[in-house]
């Protein structure tokens, strides 16, 4: 098992797959912000600039900023719900800036996506039910190679973090299978 202090091997065709991942987690709860935030572009455009990344564009200074500009979103949301899919959307464009570092926080750079989305979906129903199916079940089923091979390099995730950290969790644990 990697230590804290250990670098790892991360190739940028595994970064651009978590980054697409990543995404793809997010939009699909996209509409939970925007139903309410229509005329705010900032998780929309923290997805959209994350699938660009994917897609074999830059990684730029730009591309951080969406992700901060996501996540203030998340703080100004009107819901919880809008705020965690909004979480997500920044988690999306932070995956880009994923460390060759066998840092347990890292884990967050790959799974905070799927596990904000998870949370933004349980917020959206009525707040308590586990998220088993939706989002998390898609996460599971859909992860690319990158994913499980990356998060097979890095310690374990952290405790705490709430419910989006028990998700991450769960979803590092059923992606990394058995050890």
């Amino acid at each position: 098992m990697p230590t804290e202090s250990d670098t790892i091997e991360l190739s940028e065709a595994e970064l651009r797959e978590i980054a697409g991942y990543a995404a793809a987690c997010a939009r699909r709860v996209l509409p939970l912000f925007e139903d309410g935030h229509g005329a705010d572009p900032r998780p929309r455009d923290a997805v959209d600039a994350a699938e660009a990344f994917a897609r074999g564009g830059p990684r730029t200074t730009a591309l951080r900023q969406s992700a901060w500009a996501a996540y203030k979103a998340a703080a100004e949301a009107a819901s919880p719900a809008a705020g965690d899919a909004a979480r997500a959307a920044s988690h999306a464009a932070a995956a880009a800036f994923l460390h060759p570092k066998a840092s347990a926080h890292q884990v967050k750079h790959i799974l905070g996506a799927a596990a904000h989305a998870a949370r933004a979906e349980e917020l959206a129903g009525d707040g308590h039910a586990p998220a088993t199916g939706g989002t998390l079940a898609w996460a599971r089923h859909h992860a690319p190679p990158a994913v499980p091979a990356v998060l097979g390099r890095l310690p374990a995730p952290p405790a705490g973090g709430g419910r989006a950290g028990e998700l991450i969790r769960e979803l590092g644990l059923a992606l990394r299978g058995p050890r």
